[in-house]
C-alpha cells in the first residue's frame, strides 16, 4: 500500500502558528466578570434612553430622518425633504439607521432616537472587549464604566447627531486593527480599512484621524518584515479610501437632475461638499475654500480651540475627568515597556489609544470651532488608557508584594525551551479571552490571581514586601497617586461651577479610603482588604462624571438639540434660566399650533402643485418636516446661502405650477431668490394661516397673475 505523504507545514500554517503562540491560550473569565459587565451594559441603556420619548431630536437632521424614511431617493442622497430637492449639508450615512428604524416602527421620536441609544450602548460593550484582550478584565471593567459615565457620552447618546455613529465605528475599527496586529493576519487589518471608511459616511474627514496613529502602530508592532507590513498598511489604506469615497463618487457620477442639490456647495459638486465646506473651510480663514458656501452663526461656531480646549469650563467637564489618568497611563505605558520586543502588544496598546487621543487634541485645538459634543470621539481613548493604565498601574503595586525569589527558586523556575508540537487550540476571532500577551508579569490576573471584588480566603498572609533599587522601585507608588491624581483634577474641572459640589466629599472619602488602604497595605493585609480599597479608589474616580452624567438626564442640563451638552454650561442652559423653563424638545409627528394652522392653510390651498411650500433656508422648513413628510422646497440648504434653486429656476416652478407658496424669514441672510419673491408675490395676512403679526415669518402667494 502506497502511504499518504505527510502534509508540509505552509507559511500561512507557520504564522497561524506564530498567532497562536502570541495569543497564548484562552484564559478562565473571573467569576465576577459577566454579571459586572452585564450591570454595566444596563447602567448604559438606562442613561442612554431614559426618557427617549422626548429625545433631543436635532432639528435639522430630525426633518432630514424623516424624509430619508418616506423616499428611497431622499434616503440614499440625504435628502432634507420627501422630494429630495435638496440634501442636508453632510454625508447621509450616519442617519441610514433613524431612518430606517423611523420606516420600521412610525414617525415617532423614539423609534429616530433609538439607533443611538443601540448604538451608544454597542460602543460600551465592543470597548470592553477590545480592552479585555489588550489588558483582561480589570482594564476592560474600568473602562466601560468610564466611557458609560462620560457626561458628553450620555447626552449625545440620547441625540439625533452623527458623532455617536462616527465612534461606534471607529472603536471597531481599533479592535480590528488590534486583531490584525495580535493574529498576523491581513484580514482584520482589510476589516479596519472597512470600518474607517463607514465611519467617513458618518463624519467624512474627522475618520480619517485615526489613519496615521492606526498605520503607525501596525507597521511599529506588527510581525513581519518591514516591507510587509508597509505592502499591508497601503493595502488597508486602499480599503479605507474606497469604502470612504464610494458615496462621494455615486453622487459624483449621477445627473444633478436625478438627485438632490448638495447643500453646502456653490457648484453642487460631492467633492466640494466633504473637502470643502465640511474639510478645508474649517481650518482656513476662506470659508469658501474648495467650493463651499460661506457658513453663517448657525453652521459654524468659534469658540472651544486653542491648547486648553480641553480642560476648558465648558469641554472639560463634559469628557476630561480622566485626561490626567489617560496622560500618566500613556506615557508610563511606553516609558516603563522600553527595551521589550517590537511587537510587545501592551505597549502597542498605550500607543494606540495615546496616539488616537494625541492627534484629536492637537487637530481639534488647531481648528476655527468646535461643538462640545465633538469631543465625544475622544472618551474611548480616554476610557481605555484609564482602565489599561489602571491594570499597569496594579500589577506594579501587586509585584511589589510578591515574595523575592531566591537562587533555589530562580533556578526551580528556569523557562522551559518552547514544545516543538503544535498548539491544540485556534483561538476564536473575536474571543474576548485571548490574551494578547500570555504570561507577560503586568497582566491584572497574573499580577493577582484573586479576582478585585472577591477573595477565595478571608484573610491571606501577605508575603514581605520586596526590596527594590532603582526607579522600579517606586513604581508601586503610581497606582495610588494616579488615585489621588484624578480626584483632585475632579475637583478642579467641577470647581467653576460646582455642579456636583455635594457629590465632592463622597469622591474625596473614597479616595482616601483607597489610597490609604493601598498605601498600609502590610504582610498581614488580607486579599479582601486590598480589593476593597481598590474598588473604593475606583469608585472614587467615577463618582463626579457620574453626576454629571445623570444630570444630562433632565433637559435642563442637556444643552440644546443642536448641541447637546451636560451640566450647567452652554447657551442652552443660561437661557433656559433666564427664561424659567427648560428648553422645549419637539419631535417627530408633534407639530406646535402654529404649524399646524400654517400646515392646513397650505394643504387646503393647494392645487395640484409638486411641492406644499419653499422656504427660506430649512429653519422655517424644519418643524413642517417633522411634522409631516411633505414636499417642500428648501431655498439656499441649510444655511440659506446655497444657491439652489436659482431665481430662473424658482420662476419656472411658479409658471409651471409646480409652487405656489413661500416662507421667508428675518432670520436668514437675504439672497436674490428672496428678493425675487417679495417683488413678484403677494404677502399673506398673518392672520390667516395662523401666524403672529411682526413675527419673524412671511408667507407669500406666488400665484401667477391671470
Amino acid at each position: 500500500m502506497t502511504a499518504i505523504p505527510a502534509a508540509r507545514s505552509t507559511g500561512a500554517h507557520r504564522g497561524r502558528r506564530a498567532a497562536n503562540r502570541r495569543s497564548g491560550p484562552p484564559e478562565e473569565a473571573p467569576r465576577w466578570e459577566r454579571p459586572a459587565v452585564v450591570a454595566v451594559l444596563a447602567v448604559a441603556t438606562l442613561l442612554y434612553s431614559w426618557g427617549i420619548g422626548h429625545a433631543a431630536l436635532h432639528p435639522f437632521y430630525g426633518a432630514a430622518i424623516r424624509s430619508m424614511a418616506g423616499s428611497w431617493r431622499s434616503f440614499f442622497f440625504g435628502g432634507l425633504d420627501v422630494s429630495g430637492s435638496v440634501s442636508i449639508d453632510k454625508l447621509p450615512g450616519a442617519l441610514w439607521p433613524d431612518a430606517v428604524s423611523v420606516w420600521l416602527f412610525g414617525p415617532h421620536t423614539w423609534a429616530a432616537a433609538l439607533p443611538q441609544v443601540v448604538e451608544g450602548v454597542l460602543t460600551v460593550w465592543l470597548l470592553h472587549r477590545i480592552v479585555r484582550a489588550w489588558a483582561g478584565p480589570f482594564a476592560a471593567l474600568v473602562a466601560a464604566l468610564a466611557l458609560t459615565v462620560t457626561p458628553v457620552t450620555v447626552v449625545l447618546n440620547r441625540a439625533t447627531i452623527p458623532d455617536t455613529a462616527l465612534t461606534l465605528l471607529l472603536v471597531t475599527a481599533a479592535g480590528a486593527l488590534q486583531k490584525a496586529v495580535r493574529t498576523e493576519r491581513l484580514l482584520p487589518l482589510i476589516t479596519c480599512g472597512i470600518w474607517i471608511g463607514l465611519a467617513f459616511q458618518a463624519k467624512m474627514l474627522q475618520a480619517w484621524l485615526v489613519l496615521p496613529v492606526f498605520a503607525a502602530v501596525y507597521l511599529i508592532v506588527a510581525p513581519g518584515t518591514p516591507l510587509k507590513r508597509a505592502l499591508r498598511v497601503l493595502l488597508s489604506g486602499a480599503v479605507a479610501l474606497a469604502v470612504s469615497c464610494f458615496w462621494v463618487l455615486i453622487a459624483w457620477a449621477t445627473p444633478a437632475t436625478s438627485r438632490p442639490y448638495l447643500d453646502g456647495t456653490s457648484d453642487n459638486n460631492p467633492f466640494a461638499l466633504v473637502f470643502g465646506y465640511n474639510g478645508l473651510s474649517r481650518f482656513s480663514s476662506d470659508s469658501t475654500a474648495f467650493g463651499a458656501v460661506a457658513g453663517t452663526a448657525t453652521s459654524r461656531t468659534t469658540g472651544n480651540t486653542g491648547w486648553n480646549m480641553l480642560i476648558n469650563h465648558t469641554v472639560g467637564p463634559q469628557v476630561a475627568w480622566f485626561l490626567p489618568l489617560a496622560v500618566l497611563a500613556a506615557v508610563l505605558g511606553v516609558v516603563w515597556r522600553a527595551g521589550r520586543p517590537r511587537t510587545d502588544m501592551p505597549r502597542a496598546g498605550f500607543l494606540l489609544w495615546g496616539g488616537w487621543l494625541a492627534v484629536h487634541a492637537v487637530v481639534f485645538s488647531a481648528s476655527n470651532g468646535n461643538h462640545a459634543y465633538y469631543m465625544a470621539v475622544i472618551a474611548p481613548a480616554l476610557a481605555a488608557l484609564a482602565g489599561g493604565g489602571l491594570a499597569l498601574f496594579r500589577a506594579e503595586y501587586e509585584s511589589a508584594y510578591e515574595p523575592n525569589p531566591g537562587p533555589e527558586q530562580e533556578a526551580e523556575h528556569e523557562p522551559e525551551p518552547e514544545p516543538s508540537h503544535e498548539p491544540a487550540h485556534e483561538p476564536a476571532p473575536w474571543s474576548p479571552y485571548v490574551s494578547a500577551y500570555g504570561s507577560d508579569p503586568w497582566s491584572p490576573h497574573v499580577a493577582q490571581s484573586v479576582p478585585m471584588f472577591e477573595s477565595e480566603h478571608e484573610s491571606v498572609p501577605e508575603p514581605e514586601h520586596r526590596p527594590e533599587s532603582g526607579s522600579g522601585g517606586r513604581r508601586h507608588l503610581a497606582l495610588p497617586a494616579a488615585i489621588v491624581l484624578t480626584a483632585v483634577w475632579a475637583l478642579v474641572l467641577d470647581w467653576p461651577t460646582r455642579f456636583v459640589s455635594w457629590l465632592l466629599p463622597v469622591a474625596v472619602m473614597l479616595a482616601l479610603c483607597g489610597v490609604v488602604g493601598l498605601w498600609t497595605r502590610g504582610p498581614r493585609t488580607s486579599s479582601r482588604m486590598v480589593h476593597a480599597a481598590l474598588a473604593s479608589a475606583v469608585a472614587a474616580i467615577l463618582v463626579a462624571p457620574a453626576g454629571w452624567a445623570a444630570a444630562g438626564l433632565d433637559s435642563l442640563y442637556a444643552g440644546a438639540a443642536t448641541a447637546p451638552i451636560a451640566g450647567p454650561v452652554g447657551n442652552a442652559y443660561f437661557d433656559s434660566v433666564r427664561q424659567h423653563h427648560a428648553p422645549r424638545r419637539i419631535g417627530l409627528d408633534q407639530p406646535s399650533a402654529r404649524d399646524t394652522a400654517l400646515l392646513d392653510y397650505l394643504t387646503e390651498h393647494r392645487n395640484g402643485e409638486k411641492y406644499l411650500l419653499a422656504t427660506q433656508a430649512a429653519y422655517g422648513a424644519e418643524p413642517l418636516l417633522r411634522a409631516k413628510s411633505e414636499p417642500i422646497l428648501v431655498m439656499g440648504g441649510f444655511t440659506g446661502n446655497t444657491p439652489f434653486p436659482t431665481t430662473q429656476q424658482l420662476a419656472g416652478l411658479v409658471t409651471a405650477h409646480q409652487l405656489r407658496y413661500a416662507l421667508l424669514t428675518t432670520q436668514r441672510p437675504t439672497t436674490t431668490v428672496t428678493t425675487w419673491v417679495k417683488s413678484h408675490c403677494t404677502r399673506v395676512r398673518a392672520a390667516a394661516y395662523g401666524g403672529a403679526t411682526g413675527g419673524s415669518f412671511t408667507l407669500y402667494d406666488c400665484n401667477p397673475k391671470k
